[in-house]
């Protein structure tokens, strides 16, 4: 598939110039009449919320890391003021507080796609238990030699770039399945040996993620026990995601943090295939309606989402159709074409897309080690530079003044980072020190 004169569209022309860009979408409904047209069960994230609960004593008896929260894989909500004094030295200062939601550091698998990856596995594991006849609502049941039994003969496939997989090989090995994860060209090394040390079955693939996506689902066709997670359409992963609003939203209240149309909540959220940042999204503006604003944010090579979105095409077009290489420094965000679900779904809750050059990413990791002595990959730092691209356009008079107010808070979604082997974190801190002016050079905003 092709598009004729890309130029005419400022947007798509950016896209197929590699131009950093930041789309902000000033004519959406509002979020309750798109969340109430979006077919979605209400009870979806109810659901989800219920099934972490009736397994938190199991992660808790399994990972000792998590016995802290009571079993709940949860991360830290913290304040990233040195950070912010930083970025404002090269030239644009932010008005409100920033925030980081460290999701590089969650427990078992050290990434934001641990909450829905778990979940559908957890899922699973209760269909193969309710189909036994065991009780599904007791975690003991997830150790029982019935149970561990019947797990043997039933196998779970993922397609993935990395952090998926990680989270679904690791913990369907745990609970005893045998597990096939199908991973693309620019998953990392380490990510495939971490796996096969916990048990899971790893199936290289020369070509992008949607082809290991598309092999993973073709070997889950004919078996009645395997089970596919199919990153492109899941409401599973979209309910274990979005659950993580609800808990951010007691995160905020705790640090006093108010979030209404006085005081703006912005949130850029980095984005591959779409179904993470799709899932937190929905679960924000179910508690925020529209006091929040979320921002998916994508590399210039794979801008997949952007892309589906702008065009309306959304799964039936992919990146390379407007000649962009699919390749990026941030591996988890390698997506060339995006979700079918959440671009249809739930497209009209996101508020604005931005697209970032890598080198931004690379300094951002650099940046985050520096100052706040966090350390990440890249794919974490994709929206780092979004709160003074909005500052930008406030200043312009291309955003609602609103979103420039010092009562505004600005958070910015971490993703993998805890679990890289420390050679691997050395070589981004290199990468990225040389590059601090990558940042000045941000500045781009396109509406």
């Amino acid at each position: 598939m092709t598009l004729e004169n890309t130029a005419a569209d400022p947007v798509l022309d950016a896209l197929t110039q590699r131009r950093p860009l930041t789309w902000w979408r000033a004519d959406l409904g509002s979020a309750a009449e798109v969340i109430a047209g979006s077919g979605i069960d209400e009870h979806l994230v109810d659901d989800a919320e219920a099934r972490f609960a009736r397994f938190a004593p199991w992660f808790a008896s399994h990972y000792p890391e998590t016995a802290d929260r009571g079993g709940i894989i949860e991360s830290e909500l913290v304040r990233a003021d040195r950070a912010q004094a930083e970025i404002d030295g090269l030239g644009v200062t932010l008005a409100g507080t920033l925030l980081l939601k460290r999701d590089d550091s969650l427990p078992v698998s050290g990434s934001v796609k641990a909450r829905g990856g778990f979940h559908e596995v957890l899922e699973f594991a209760e269909e193969v238990a309710a189909r036994a006849g065991l009780p599904i609502d007791d975690w003991q049941t997830y150790d029982s030699p019935e149970f561990l039994e019947l797990a043997k003969s039933h196998r779970v496939v993922v397609g993935s770039t990395g952090n998926l997989g990680l989270s679904i090989g690791i913990l369907s090995a745990a609970l005893g399945f045998a597990v096939d994860v199908h991973m693309s060209v620019d998953a990392r090394a380490w990510k495939k040996d971490l796996l096969r040390e916990r048990g899971a079955t790893v199936i290289e693939h020369e070509g992008p993620f949607d082809e290991a996506v598309a092999a993973g689902r073709a070997s889950a066709e004919s078996d009645p026990s395997t089970h596919f997670v199919d990153d492109e359409d899941s409401r599973s992963l979209f309910a274990g995601y979005a659950v993580a609003a609800r808990r951010l939203r007691a995160q905020l209240d705790a640090a006093g943090i108010v979030v209404d149309t006085e005081h703006r909540l912005v949130v850029s959220l980095p984005c591959g295939v779409g179904g993470g940042p799709g899932g937190v999204t929905y679960g924000l503006k179910q508690e925020f309606g529209d006091a929040v604003h979320c921002v998916f944010v994508e590399p210039v090579e794979v801008p997949a989402v952007t892309l589906g979105v702008r065009t309306g095409k959304h799964s039936d077009i992919c990146v390379q159709d407007i000649g962009l290489s699919g390749r990026t420094a941030a591996d988890g965000l390698a997506v060339a074409r995006p979700s079918r679900f959440v671009g249809e779904r739930i497209g009209g809750l996101i508020d604005g897309f931005a697209t970032v050059d890598d080198d931004v990413m690379r300094a951002g990791v650099s940046l985050l080690s520096r100052t706040e002595g966090i350390a990440v990959e890249p794919s974490a730092t994709a929206g780092l530079t979004v709160p003074w691209r909005v500052a930008l356009g406030v200043q312009a008079g291309q955003l609602p003044a609103e979103l420039g107010s010092s009562t505004t808070t600005h958070l910015v979604w971490l993703t993998g980072g805890s679990m890289v082997p420390e050679e691997e974190m050395a070589q981004y801190l290199r990468e990225g020190a040389g590059l601090a002016d990558a940042f000045t050079t941000d500045a781009a905003l396109l509406t």
